[in-house]
């Protein structure tokens, strides 16, 4: 399955580059993550849990960084083992940040893909569940964003 999708951030691409490496900051915009272990700059582990349909599933997963350009670009392989059950996440996903009339358009596109029980639930399932989580994931990020925003417009 493939995603992709654009979020516009009234901030400057440097400033949302710096957020996106942030592990702890990126793991409070995606729904379900926690128990988040930094092993080193670039590797991370983590659990998700997630509702699909009207299963749920927990995940041990595995994020590596495989390139980072700042403050352009930032590519990373997702691995994911369900518990419980057999199957297997994975996925890769690029980030490009480009600067948008004073603000930052973050572009990204994710490819995954899903094994066992999960693989077979079908596309247009998991599909919605992605869906659901690219909404809030933006929704976050553009509260972060109007926050710091709010914050440094007070402190002048």
């Amino acid at each position: 399955m493939k995603f992709a999708g654009d979020i516009y951030l009234k901030a400057p691409r440097a400033a949302v580059f710096a957020k996106l490496r942030d592990a702890r900051f990126f793991a409070s915009c995606v729904e379900g993550v926690r128990d988040l272990n930094e092993i080193d700059g670039d590797h991370y582990t983590a659990v998700l849990d997630a509702k699909v349909a009207y299963l749920k599933f927990k995940f041990n997963v595995a994020v590596e960084v495989a390139r980072a350009d700042p403050p352009r670009e930032i590519e990373a392989k997702i691995e994911g083992t369900p518990l419980g059950i057999v199957g297997r996440l994975t996925a890769r996903s690029l980030t490009r940040l480009m600067e948008d009339d004073g603000g930052t358009k973050v572009s990204y596109e994710i490819e995954a893909a899903l094994t066992g029980k999960l693989g077979s639930l079908g596309q247009p399932v998991l599909r919605a569940k992605a869906k659901e989580m690219e909404r809030l994931f933006a929704e976050r990020m553009r509260a972060a964003f109007a926050d710091s925003k709010s914050t440094s417009e007070t402190a002048t």
